[in-house]
């Protein structure tokens, strides 16, 4: 993160003698990202977070991805998902798969139950709340979250999520870090003026969480599949930390849209970027304010890219007649141009304002396709633009 926390209780001077109320040292752990040569948290643990009493390997029954052939546009409705026990599904074993790539998973959940204490070892995680409210606890502290957060979790974060209520989350689970665009900060990680949000819409964690308890079991996912350790004390057992490596929260309604007289490219929507993709969000705006502007987007081809688009609020208008309803995701895969439904554009002309929220991934490597996309796809989607020929059924 871009900026120092302090939460808790922490000694005067790093990697010394820390000692509790009976006399003992807290055991000092550094969480730190490309090899103590970035961004750092210092953590004060009553008890060794080395010590485990048991390693099991756990089957990953994560389905195989299949190649998006053939190549066309695609949709999947997140809306018709079913679970066969709706009442059992938690925020982490309970996801499913849209679309993967060597660098980033994408997936879906309608959580229910309280998750098991989870790590993911193998790179960040960036959760999209598109519905309900709950806790994710983490070793740093509790984070309360609702509809339209964005939850980023660092690498190796041991966290649960607690759901108040039925949590619909898009997860985005990447091989690397995600963090805001480094156009958007100074060289010193301060965000810079022309960003689209700061420091003061950031919300991480304020307090420790201590929890009294012993063999503890926890899931890992790392680079070699799923692992579950078992602990011999509560991983939250921090009772202090400082620094710069922590989760936190952002909310897409504190995006400020860039706007422009004239229709602006998708760049200014990022809100995040992590390895090979980046993730913008299109919020409620004023939209162009030329007298001859075209306010939706012009037909464009994902030369480098591929575009997944989830459609979380309002009515996207260029979208419009396409059978994207809220829960819906588009994508628009490298090799072929998309652009504005039948008849969008020009029941664009003369608008003031939009309202829609959505949130886009665009990956740099080809998206193939998982089991959820597979169970959830409208397949009239490809063929809205024509709409004709031996697949179309309007």
């Amino acid at each position: 993160m871009p900026y120092y926390r302090s939460v808790g209780e922490i000694p005067a001077k790093r990697h010394t003698q820390f000692r509790n109320p009976e006399g003992g040292l807290y055991a000092e752990e550094l969480m730190g990202v490309e090899g103590f040569s970035s961004d750092s948290a210092l953590l004060y643990h009553r008890y060794l977070p080395t010590a485990i009493i048991d390693s099991q390997t756990v089957p990953d029954t994560r389905s195989e991805t299949v190649p998006n052939l053939p190549l066309k546009p695609r949709a999947f409705r997140t809306q018709d998902l079913k679970w066969d026990s709706p009442a059992e599904v938690d925020a982490v074993t309970g996801r499913r798969v849209l679309s993967s790539n060597a660098d980033v998973t994408i997936g879906f959940v309608a959580a229910t139950a309280v998750s098991p204490l989870y790590r993911n070892a193998a790179g960040d995680e960036l959760l999209y709340i598109q519905a309900g409210t709950g806790v994710i606890e983490t070793i740093y502290g509790p984070l309360t979250v609702g509809e339209g957060d964005y939850v980023v979790l660092p690498t190796s974060t041991t966290y649960r999520v607690l759901p108040s209520d039925e949590l619909r989350i898009l997860t985005v689970e990447a091989t690397g870090h995600i963090g805001p665009p480094k156009r958007y900060l100074s060289t010193k990680g301060q965000f810079l003026e022309h960003s689209p949000y700061c420091e003061r819409d950031i919300r991480g964690p304020s307090e420790p969480l201590v929890v009294e308890q012993e063999d503890v079991d926890v899931l890992v996912r790392h680079r070699a599949g799923l692992t579950k350790f078992t602990y011999a004390n509560h991983p939250f057992d921090v009772v202090g930390w400082d620094g710069c490596l922590y989760p936190w929260v952002f909310n897409i309604r504190d995006f400020e849209p860039i706007t422009g007289r004239v229709h602006q490219p998708p760049p200014v929507h990022q809100t995040f970027e992590g390895p090979n993709f980046v993730v913008c969000s299109f919020c409620p705006r004023k939209v162009d304010y030329h007298p001859l502007s075209v306010p939706v987007p012009y037909n464009h081809a994902n030369v480098d890219s591929d575009e997944f688009m989830f459609y979380v609020g309002g009515n996207y208008e260029a979208r419009k007649g396409s059978g994207i309803d809220i829960g819906s995701i588009s994508l628009h895969p490298s090799g072929c141009s998309h652009g504005p439904a039948p008849g969008a554009v020009e029941a664009s002309l003369g608008a003031e304002f939009f309202n829609e929220t959505a949130v886009m991934i665009d990956t740099f490597r080809p998206l193939q396709l998982g089991e959820a996309a597979v169970a959830s796809e409208d397949e009239r989607y490809a063929w809205s633009w024509a709409r004709r020929g031996p697949h179309w059924k309007g």
